[in-house]
């Protein structure tokens, strides 16, 4: 029988890591946020009273098991004067089947085996109204997922504005994980949206499996600067209840001055670091390797290496 991995994210950082982690033999669960209110999302879920399907649509393509030039389709962004301008077809296909349906869920399911997904997508919610909530460190209210990534600001509290539903499915899927992760990816925008939900957190306080973070390679601007590893978890760990985070990988890749320079001055970003001794004293192993690699002048984690760690740590027992 193949390991259950259930995994939590938002679309970037989990579709990077999924392009290789799905050809592991695992059964994976993708659980994704949909409280974008941004771009081409932010204007379907306005005009059609949708949860965000962007980060979903992210997902299924890097899972898919299609030709590439299939997934460059769905990516595809249309550049006119018309309303079409900045959608993408995938996103236009996902809210069409979400019509057709009436089910976010069922649309996912649809357009998987259309696709050729192996693995399951489940969103964390289907509620169309979900909205994210940020209260600043100087007491300052923040509406929307876009809103708090703009705003560059260290938030006290991440919440919704409406405890969100969640289905007995999803529960299902975290209670009988062999392995759950939360991906890289913004901590505030991708990671919290799924584990401030009440059921969640009370589905993996009665989970066995171990929790898994894979930590960002570089700072968010306003939201985690100077932030080492440790500092990430302990955020993370504040919103959990009972049950914390067990291990962390971690990237030591050496990064080039200049690239680094670069993030620096243009995106106002820093490696982050990792303080062993400071993870130790949380309890936390610490699995740390060269897993970044450049594309194009940015830094990405190599989704391979990554998978194969990932992997190992699963297999080991």
């Amino acid at each position: 029988m193949k390991k259950r991995v259930t995994i939590f994210g938002g679309g970037t950082g989990m579709s990077y890591l999924l392009r290789g982690l799905k050809d592991f033999p695992i059964d994976i669960t993708a659980v994704i946020t949909v409280s974008d209110n941004g771009r081409s999302t932010g204007k379907l879920r306005k005009e059609f009273h949708t949860p965000a399907v962007g980060d979903i649509r992210k997902v299924i393509t890097n899972l898919s098991g299609m030709d590439p030039m299939i997934k460059e389709m769905l990516e595809y962004r249309f550049q006119t004067s018309s309303d079409l301008d900045g959608h993408s077809l995938g996103n236009l296909i996902l809210t069409a089947l979400l019509n057709i349906t009436g089910s976010l869920e069922e649309s996912i399911k649809e357009l998987s085996k259309l696709l050729d997904v192996k693995h399951t997508v489940l969103p964390i919610s289907e509620d169309s109204s979900l909205t994210l909530m940020g209260k600043t460190i100087d007491g300052e209210i923040i509406e929307g997922e876009e809103q708090i990534t703009k705003s560059h600001k260290k938030f006290e509290r991440i919440y919704y504005k409406e405890e969100p539903n969640i289905k007995e499915e999803l529960i299902e899927k975290i209670e009988n994980s062999d392995l759950i992760i939360f991906s890289m990816g913004s901590l505030y925008t991708s990671i919290l949206p799924n584990i401030i939900c009440k059921k969640v957190k009370e589905a993996l306080d009665k989970s066995k499996a171990p929790i898994m973070y894979l930590c960002n390679a570089m700072t968010q601007p306003g939201e985690t600067d100077n932030f080492s590893v440790s500092d990430h978890v302990k955020l993370l760990n504040q919103y959990l209840n009972k049950r914390k985070i067990d291990v962390v990988i971690a990237s030591n890749s050496h990064i080039d001055k200049e690239v680094a320079k670069k993030y620096e001055i243009e995106e106002q970003k820093d490696p982050v670091i990792i303080d062993r001794e400071n993870l130790k004293k949380l309890n936390i192993e610490l699995i740390d390797g060269d897993f970044l690699t450049l594309i194009d002048g940015t830094i990405r984690h190599n989704s391979l290496k990554l998978s194969s760690a990932i992997f190992s740590y699963l297999m080991r027992d």
